[in-house]
């Protein structure tokens, strides 16, 4: 099984000394488990037929679950 935290990645993206707004200092970015898998061997687990509906894929080494920016308020954007 795939290991969520294995898909984040962090970086220090470039801080002008200009910039009008406060810095950000790490942005993160994730890498969907799809890109690691070459091909689907035979045999693999399966979820349950409810909770792949719930979860978007058949497979757990495919499910990347997507969790938003929370630090944007609401009406905010």
């Amino acid at each position: 099984m795939v290991n969520v935290n294995n898909q984040v990645r962090v970086y220090k993206p470039f801080i002008g000394p200009f910039d009008p707004c406060p810095p950000m200092l790490y942005r993160t970015y994730v890498i969907p488990p799809n890109q690691y898998i070459t091909f689907q061997p035979l045999d693999w687990p399966q979820f349950s037929l409810q909770e792949a509906l719930t979860r978007g894929t058949l497979w757990p080494n495919l499910y990347s679950p997507y969790s938003p920016n929370r630090s944007v308020q609401e009406g905010e954007a």
